[in-house]
């Protein structure tokens, strides 16, 4: 098992990950799809002409709190475009949870409170929610991130998951849903 994927393994739990087969397929097949890694910190991420999604970003435990996180954050912020991730919602089994929502609010983010995602893990089928948030250099309607969310899931997360698991992913239609009558803009 590759070192980033190891730190990642660790810390995330098992329904947020792909496996390390499927990270490595998106890596040979998909040239917009990248990692940054070092000793203190793995980035994995997807830059697009029009956006950059942020799939994994992990600070080693150490290393946490001293601005490394913001600093890899502003790195992808120079690039000028607007950057979606999927965070888990707080809650109180994970005591992290709250300081990465607070984290990614202090760098700018928005969460898209109109959008609803929630997925099936491909093999433990545990059910996993998330919330979409994105910071933009200028204002995107929650219909633009909607759409490109939709884009990211059906690219990323379900590349090659028949031939890696063994089964289709559930289709976008059933993970992602908007409800127009909570419209929002996301800064």
């Amino acid at each position: 098992m590759a070192d980033w994927y190891a730190k990642l393994r660790e810390y995330f739990p098992e329904r947020e990950m792909k496996s390390e087969q499927q990270m490595l397929q998106l890596f040979a097949d998909n040239e917009t799809y990248k990692r940054d890694a070092g000793p203190e910190y793995v980035l994995i991420y997807q830059e697009k002409e029009d956006f950059i999604f942020v799939d994994y970003i992990l600070i080693s435990g150490r290393y946490r709190g001293n601005g490394m996180g913001s600093s890899l954050i502003s790195r992808l912020k120079k690039k000028n475009k607007p950057i979606l991730l999927e965070v888990e919602p707080e809650n109180d089994t994970d005591k992290d949870s709250k300081k990465r929502i607070q984290f990614y609010e202090r760098n700018g983010f928005k969460r898209a409170g109109t959008i609803l995602y929630q997925r099936r893990h491909v093999i433990t089928d545990e059910l996993n929610d998330m919330e979409i948030y994105c910071w933009a250099p200028q204002r995107k309607s929650e219909e633009w991130i909607y759409s490109k969310m939709r884009e990211i899931y059906s690219e990323i997360h379900c590349h090659k998951a028949e031939e890696v698991y063994g089964k289709k992913m559930q289709p976008a239609s059933e993970v992602l849903s908007f409800k127009t009558d909570r419209y929002k803009i996301a800064k």
